[in-house]
Parts: structure tokens; C-alpha cells; sequence
């Protein structure tokens, strides 16, 4: 029997096997090309600072034009020698007047790494196999989902696969808080290339308890970033002769009392959903104040409880924290002025004006002037419709690969460039297929980042027949 006509369970219990006794049994092709296409990306430094993702993007183009993709579909090209994107459309039956395609969006880049802050025998910029992991930077932020995206396409186009719709594979630059983000610069430069129905990118997944899957996150919402400064000026002096009104500690009173504050709760369609749903996967008294807070926002004991735990507490309301200060100009003078940056995540329901309002409302004194970051973007990302087309297919899927748990809609509380097309209004949806235990794997951007081995395997099947059906759908009359 062909591998692509076992049931998934059989598959899947294949994999695992596979994954977990690497050195008895090898890869199957398929799952060959994928860890290929993996290491080669890891191994590239696309440090979103001191590296370079030209490299990466022109490795993945070669690829599909050796897999026979014809050259007008390959686009590689950035704002800067090394900051390329590469974008390549897959072509179905649509053409001119069909539906529109559907975008597998993932980014190149990475955060910085230092091999000194690794443990010992790992780097981070080696693909590592060890202990039914694989390891080094980017293996899960984004790396896994962008060899998965390359994998499929190159996987259907050796089927003669031809679906109605045509499908766009992005690999992007600077999703890290470069400079130059590639998304960005697309829509502006070659708005052509990434037009799409529906976007599917990183921001979900799955989350294992005990080893076993709990529930299957679709990230639909995202918060929105942004930055203000807290200011106080004085006119300074000599330190031997203080005065009341020093700028330090009057900027210190001010913090103090945003470290004491909390916005309140602000759920959207989304975030509500996510309580709904997640309450069936939690324990009794975390599951009431889920159940709670989703009927009644307002509902103070639930967010108390709910807040108990900083991943919910954050997708719950607004967060505002210090993250960095200066003050002052000399050892033995009065500061003349002090200022605090204060990060924003806020819900996509809230606004810079309504935010601000309150920060200013919160640190009671006119001599610390609120002022908001104007020198970036409109992050302005209002939620995704749950498109039926979407959640259907990866409902399906889940309950067919993965037994009878969730699929849960969330908001993440971090930023990815998803914000970009639901600022233009198309929706955009985070699904990898990729399970974690968020209490151990947690590492994007830290220490050690890492993937589960079986788990690359699986999410390598689901992101196919995901591309698969979703291609394969039509528009609803």
C-alpha cells in the first residue's frame, strides 16, 4: 500500500517510530527532504542583527528550481543585499478570475545567538539531533514551519498535484524587529506576489500534557505593540543642595504606581473563544473562572484566578511594564531629566489614544509627560474572521491525526506578521501542527531552542494535508 493511502493513526504511529529510533530506522524520503531542507536553514545564520537571510532565501529558490518549479514563478529580492525575501507560487487549476491562492508564510530570520550562552556541545547555528530533539536557533521560531512549508510544496509538485487554488510560499526578512521587514516590503513593492484569500503563518500550535496532546491552538488575533516614554525635566543643580522636586524620584513614584495597575478586561471574539474552549482541556477550578470570564468579562474573581497564571493573565487585558531607564547627565549634579521606555501589548480592541490616556491617568502628575512612539508603522490588527473554510480543515485534520481535543482560537500576546495582512483585512491564521509541553519546550529565542522530533514528523504530515484541503477549497457562493 502507498504511505499516502495509510490512515493517519497508522502513519502517524510511523513517524513516532521513525523519530524516536532514528539510528535503526532511516527516514522516509519525504521526511528526508524535510529534515534536509531543515538543517540547511539552521546552519545558515540569519541573525536578524549580524546576519543575513540573502543566503537563505536564494538556498530555498534553488530548490524549487530544482524541483522543477519554472523561473517566473521564484522571486527572490529585499530592500538591502541581505535582507532577501524569497516568495514562489505553486499553480493550480485558478488562473486569471479564480479564487485566490492560499499564502504558507514563514520567516527566515532569527534572533540573536551566542554560542557561549548554549550549553555545553551545542551551537546554535548546528542542526543537533539529541535525546528525541532537534536543536539550534530557529528550530522552532521559524525554521520548522518554513522546511515544512518548502517540503510540501516540493512533495505536491512531484504528485502532479493541481488544486483549484494556487499556492504561495513567502520565507521573509526581519520579522525579529529588524529594520527592513519583509512582509512589509512586499505588500508595498510587490503586492502581486502575496495576494491571498487567507494567510497561514506561525503564532499556533499545539500543547502536550504528560506527553499527550491537550489542545490545538489557532492563533487569529494577535495584541498590538507599542512603545511610550515617561519624561520628567527639571532644571537641575548641585547635588549638595537637593531639592523636592528631583526628576529621578519623581519618575520612580510614577512607575511604582503603573507596577500596581491593571487595565482592565478586554476580550474580543477571539480571546473569548479561546476561554470558551481551553476550559475543557483545564483543571476544575482554572476551567470555572475560564467558563466565568468568557460569559462575563467583568467577573473580577474569574480574572483572579485566571491571572494566576502569566500566560492567560496576559491575554485577559492591555499589559503596559518598564523595560528600560536613563536618567540624569553627572554624578554630582541634579538630573535634569529621567525617562522610563514602557512596552505596550495591547488588545487589539484598544487604541495608542485610549492607552495613553490611561498611563497619564495612572501616574497622577503632570510633571511626568506620557509620550507615544510615533516612528513606527500603524501595528493597527484587528482580530480574523474565524473563516469556516480554515478552522474546518484544521478541526479535521486535528481530530483525525491527533484524537478529539480543542482547536482552540487564541490571541497571542507577542507580535508576527500576521498583523500585516489583517490590517488589510485578510484574514491570517497561526497553525503548525507542531505540539509542545510549554512548561520544558519553551525556548524560541532562549537557551537550548528546540523541537521535539516526533513532533517535526507529524506537523510535517499535518501542514501537507492542510495545504492540501485548503487549496483544494472553493468559494462559498
Amino acid at each position: 500500500m502507498s504511505l499516502l493511502r495509510l490512515p493517519f493513526r497508522l502513519f502517524i504511529a510511523g513517524v513516532c517510530a521513525t523519530a524516536l529510533g532514528a539510528q535503526q530506522k532511516p527516514l522516509t524520503p519525504n521526511q528526508q527532504l524535510a529534515h534536509d531542507v531543515y538543517k540547511e536553514l539552521v546552519e545558515l545564520n540569519t541573525s536578524v542583527w549580524t546576519g543575513n537571510t540573502t543566503p537563505a532565501a536564494t538556498a530555498m529558490a534553488k530548490r524549487f528550481r530544482d524541483a522543477g518549479f519554472p523561473e517566473k514563478d521564484i522571486f527572490v529580492g529585499g530592500p538591502t543585499a541581505k535582507k532577501h525575501n524569497m516568495v514562489v507560487r505553486y499553480r493550480g487549476k485558478g488562473g486569471p478570475g479564480g479564487p485566490k491562492p492560499v499564502l504558507l508564510l514563514a520567516h527566515l530570520d532569527v534572533v540573536e545567538a551566542l554560542k557561549a550562552d548554549w550549553s555545553d556541545n551545542l551551537d546554535p547555528f548546528k542542526f543537533t539531533e539529541r535525546d528525541g530533539f532537534y536543536y539550534g536557533r530557529g528550530t522552532s521560531d521559524d525554521k520548522a514551519m518554513a522546511s515544512l512549508f518548502v517540503a510540501a510544496a516540493i512533495r505536491l509538485k512531484k504528485e502532479g498535484f493541481v488544486p483549484p487554488r494556487d499556492i504561495i510560499i513567502a520565507l521573509t526578512t526581519d520579522e525579529e524587529g529588524g529594520a527592513y521587514n519583509g512582509v512589509a516590503w512586499l505588500i508595498k513593492n510587490h503586492h502581486d506576489l502575496v495576494d491571498a484569500a487567507w494567510v497561514i503563518n506561525e503564532g499556533g500550535g499545539g500543547a502536550l500534557r504528560d506527553g499527550k496532546p491537550l489542545l490545538q491552538s489557532v492563533q487569529a488575533a494577535e495584541k498590538v505593540y507599542n512603545d511610550f516614554t515617561f519624561r520628567v525635566t527639571n532644571s537641575g543643580g548641585h547635588s549638595s543642595v537637593p531639592r523636592a522636586d528631583n526628576a529621578i524620584y519623581q519618575l520612580s513614584e510614577g512607575l511604582l504606581k503603573l507596577a500596581k495597575f491593571q487595565f482592565p478586561v478586554e476580550l474580543n471574539p477571539v480571546s473569548r473563544a479561546f476561554f470558551e474552549r481551553t476550559a475543557s482541556a483545564e483543571k476544575p477550578e482554572m476551567a470555572a473562572a475560564m467558563t466565568a470570564i468568557a460569559k462575563d468579562p467583568a467577573d473580577a474573581a474569574a480574572a483572579a484566578v485566571i491571572s494566576k497564571d502569566p500566560r492567560y493573565a496576559s491575554m485577559l487585558r492591555t499589559t503596559c511594564v518598564a523595560t528600560m531607564l536613563k536618567g540624569g547627565h553627572a554624578a554630582n549634579a541634579l538630573p535634569q531629566l529621567a525617562e522610563a521606555n514602557v512596552n505596550c501589548r495591547m488588545a487589539p480592541t484598544s487604541s495608542k489614544v485610549s492607552v495613553q490616556a490611561t498611563l497619564q491617568k495612572v501616574v497622577g502628575d503632570p510633571a511626568i509627560v506620557t509620550v507615544v512612539d510615533t516612528s513606527t508603522e500603524n501595528r493597527a490588527s484587528p482580530p480574523s474572521e474565524m473563516r469556516p473554510e480554515v478552522m474546518g480543515a484544521v478541526e479535521k485534520l486535528t481530530k483525525e491525526m491527533f484524537g478529539d481535543i480543542p482547536v482552540v482560537p487564541t490571541m497571542s500576546t507577542g507580535a508576527t506578521d500576521s498583523r500585516y495582512f489583517r490590517a488589510l483585512g485578510v484574514p491570517a491564521f497561526g497553525v503548525s501542527g507542531l505540539f509542545s509541553d510549554p512548561t520544558v519546550d519553551a525556548r524560541a529565542h532562549g537557551r537550548d531552542e528546540r523541537v521535539r522530533i516526533e513532533w517535526y514528523y507529524k506537523a510535517q504530515e499535518f501542514l501537507y494535508q492542510l495545504t492540501r484541503l485548503l487549496s483544494s477549497s472553493v468559494p462559498v457562493p
